[in-house]
């Protein structure tokens, strides 16, 4: 980055920073980030971006440069999490229950500041497009984007994600897999209820149920590579109304993580016959329910190497972390990458303090990060362009 452009980034960050501490503040769900994107716009147009707003529902594209010729892409997620704050902030959210959990209230300043920046650079040579993404964390909201035409024309497609275990001043590179494929499973188990006490005239859904949820466990052991993981947990059961009484039906709810995108079909059709096994020798019968929700992220190393490069060049190799585990959490950016060559890499936020894990209470990203981000995005695309000969 020249020094022409840090020194106006330095100039622009209080302002950042005060438009960061008003998003937090102000939480908004997914696919409800109507007042988060109408700041977004706002503040896209005063830059002199093209704005185009409702793409994906509530999503905001900002486009500059040309319209034709290379266009690169830059996508930010804007959405907050059902999590009640627990910081103790001057700013902290004002809405009960609902928390920038995630950091994407730093993504979106991150994206507001490589859109300043870059439109300060006249002229460009090549288009480049900002995504500000919602309803990532229902991992619905890049589908909706992409089906309403955000990645039409682009040649590749950067992205950010904050990370608590890399301090500030440090950026995680991956090639190949950084997320894991994911889907929701529902399970119910039908059998026939009855009394507590006579246990042998009923067909108890209740102990079936329970033999699924160890059993599935027991059995991925033994049918999956423990080198290439496959992680099934369950978060509700839900089954009965009194305490003497054997219900008629539990339901299972739960999710599926893997790497392995040969999977996709297999898996589900896997853990389908595996429940009904189970529930067979008793008596019951397993309605199975599969929903994917995203595939993994898979990280195209040509583009790392403009990330690693900037990076380095900015903040010293030293501070390049190249990750060697993939994250078994699941990231709806997949999707917007699905046909063109995409990479995300992942923003330190721990300041002297540490940092609380993502999508916790007491989650608090140190804001030097966000000029650390619009940094390594700006020299990225620099870099990219330069590579292109453009």
């Amino acid at each position: 980055m020249d020094s022409n452009t840090e020194n106006n980034l330095s100039k622009f960050l209080p302002e950042l920073i005060e438009i960061r501490r008003y998003i937090h503040a102000h939480p908004e769900l997914s696919g409800q980030e109507n007042r988060t994107a109408a700041l977004i716009s706002g503040e896209l147009r005063k830059y002199g971006c093209r704005v185009t707003e409702g793409v994906g529902k509530t999503g905001v594209v900002a486009e500059i440069g040309p319209n034709s010729g290379p266009i690169i892409g830059v996508r930010v997620d804007i959405d907050a999490l059902p999590v009640e704050e627990r910081t103790g902030l001057e700013f902290t959210s004002l809405t009960e229950g609902i928390m920038h959990a995630c950091g994407h209230d730093i993504h979106t300043c991150i994206g507001l500041g490589v859109a300043k920046i870059m439109s300060s650079k006249h002229p460009l040579n090549f288009g480049l497009r900002i995504l500000f993404q919602p309803a990532e964390e229902i991992a619905k909201g890049a589908c909706w984007m992409k089906n309403d035409g955000a990645t039409k024309n682009l040649d590749a497609l950067f992205s950010v994600h904050v990370y608590p275990d890399l301090k500030v001043g440090q950026v995680g590179i991956r090639d190949g897999a950084l997320t894991a494929a994911a889907g929701e499973l529902e399970i119910e188990i039908n059998g026939r209820g009855g009394h507590g006490a006579r246990p042998h005239q009923t067909v108890d859904s209740i102990l079936i149920a329970s033999r699924i949820v160890t059993g599935i466990q027991e059995a991925v052991t033994r049918c999956f590579d423990p080198l290439d993981p496959v992680v099934i947990s369950f978060g509700k059961i839900s089954g009965g109304n009194a305490f003497n009484v054997i219900p008629d039906q539990v339901k299972l709810l739960g999710t599926v993580r893997y790497l392995d995108k040969s999977l996709d079909q297999k898996l589900p059709e896997w853990i389908n016959q595996v429940c009904k096994d189970i529930a067979k020798p008793f008596g019951g019968n397993v309605q199975f329910k599969y929903r994917s929700i995203a595939p993994p992220v898979y990280n195209d190393p040509s583009l790392n190497q403009f990330l690693e490069e900037s990076a380095s060049i900015l903040l010293g190799k030293e501070n390049v972390v190249r990750l060697d585990k993939p994250s078994l959490g699941a990231e709806d950016f997949a999707e917007l990458i699905r046909d063109i060559p995409g990479t995300m890499f992942r923003l330190g936020v721990a300041g002297p303090q540490g940092c609380a894990p993502l999508h916790n209470g007491e989650f608090c990203p140190d804001e030097k990060s966000i000029f650390i981000g619009i940094e390594v995005l700006v020299k990225a695309l620099d870099l990219w362009m330069m590579d292109k000969q453009i």
